[in-house]
């Protein structure tokens, strides 16, 4: 179970085609703002067996440090409430919960805001 796919396209969905969702940035970037940034850090495991424990980072980079804020505080919003229960590719997640909550993290570049998080989300393939 690929738990980055789940959730950038779960998102995806929540968030609608003015976002972009993607696990890798590129040189365009500055051309698709805002964009969402999710990526499995190595850490978390499983039981051996169906359970999928995950550690996962949200980068939000947008032109505006409000802007990233708000979208990030958005996203933990929905990742809390509306994900935990749900059905999604093919997965089942039964929880999830803040690691580091939204802060603005350093990037590179002067032109753009990044605020980022760390969730926690359990899943298993649907029976």
């Amino acid at each position: 179970m690929d738990v980055e796919l789940l959730v950038i396209q779960w998102l995806q969905g929540q968030l609608g085609s003015g976002v972009v969702v993607r696990d890798e940035l590129d040189n365009n970037l500055l051309n698709e703002l805002p964009t969402v940034q999710v990526e499995r850090i190595p850490a978390g495991g499983d039981d051996g067996f169906r359970l999928d424990w995950a550690l996962v980072d949200v980068n939000v980079y947008a032109a505006a440090r409000s802007e990233a804020v708000t979208l990030s505080l958005q996203i933990r919003g929905l990742l809390l409430s509306q994900l935990p229960g749900s059905t999604t590719g093919g997965a089942v997640v039964g929880r999830v919960a803040t690691v580091t909550a939204p802060g603005v993290r350093p990037y590179e570049n002067t032109g753009l805001r990044r605020v980022g998080a760390t969730y926690e989300i359990y899943s298993h393939p649907v029976s």
